[in-house]
């Protein structure tokens, strides 16, 4: 036998040493890579059902998240109209509170100025009060002076009266005696002396001076029959002065005059005249005038 036979026979020898090797390890493995196929397989097909439950929830889950998405998204609305309607309202309310603003600021205005107004007229009439009761003494004062200078007029219109009714007294006594003397001197032939009066005669009772048309007007408030007094609405203020005459009349009948004695800023007083007794007596209310 050659040498390259043998050589192939070993060869050939370790061939099949080394397949039945391989072939006996292959066997060997088989059940192995079979079991893990299976196991692979269950692994897989057990993640293939984790998988499609995963969908499945994930879907549920993707449902409901879509649902919420949907009613947050309406809510968002709600609150977005809530949200414009509640600026709406803000918007509105600080017009409106600027405008009681600028009410409240006139109304503090007017307040303060009709305050200041209330101030000034409070102290204008206690001004006037403090006036008006000046005026009320003075007023009161002159009256007392009127009173008493009336008084004492009467009074003294009272001694006049009386004096010119002794006057008269005496006169017609003086003439009288004088009477019976000029009888006894004629009885026994003596002339008589002229009288020579021991007192000046008395003047006549003088006119008063015309009165200028002046048109004063004016209303007769008392009147003293008994000593021929009356008293007018108007005085000084008005023009009347002593002596001026006015006439009394009633609707349009004329009544007597008055000459005035004394004269005070809003009154006068004055004598009667050409008064008839017999007719119409003149009393207040009466009009006086200086025309007719």
């Amino acid at each position: 036998m050659s040498t390259l036979t043998k050589v192939l026979i070993v060869l050939l020898t370790l061939s099949s040493i080394f397949l039945c090797g391989i072939v006996v390890t292959y066997v060997a493995n088989a059940d192995n890579y079979r079991q893990k196929y299976l196991d692979e397989k269950r692994v897989k097909d057990a993640k293939v059902e984790s998988e499609k439950q995963a969908q499945k929830d994930f879907n549920d889950i993707k449902n409901k998240m879509d649902t919420q998405k949907t009613e947050l998204g309406n809510e968002i609305a709600a609150l977005d109209r809530k949200k414009r309607e509640l600026e709406t309202d803000l918007t509105e309310a600080i017009r409106r509170a600027d405008e009681k603003d600028l009410l409240a600021s006139k109304w503090e205005d007017l307040t303060i100025e009709f305050t200041k107004t209330n101030e000034s007229q409070r102290q204008w009439l206690e001004d006037t009060l403090a006036k008006l009761k000046a005026i009320e003494v003075e007023q009161i004062e002159g009256d007392k002076e009127l009173k008493e200078t009336t008084a004492a007029l009467i009074e003294k219109m009272t001694i006049i009266e009386t004096l010119e009714k002794q006057s008269k007294f005496l006169l017609e006594e003086k003439t009288y005696l004088q009477n019976e003397l000029d009888k006894l001197l004629r009885r026994s032939g003596r002339a008589v002396a002229p009288p020579v009066p021991v007192t000046p005669t008395k003047e006549k009772v003088r006119v008063a001076p015309p009165t200028v048309d002046i048109g004063l007007k004016g209303l007769i408030t008392t009147v003293d029959l008994e000593n021929s007094l009356a008293e007018i609405s108007i005085g000084a203020a008005s023009g009347v002065k002593p002596n001026m005459k006015f006439h009394v009349t009633r609707v349009d009948r004329f009544i007597c005059d008055i000459v005035i004695l004394d004269v005070e800023p809003e009154k006068a007083i004055g004598t009667l005249e050409l008064m008839d007794v017999t007719k119409e007596q003149p009393k207040a209310g009466d009009n006086v005038s200086t025309n007719l």
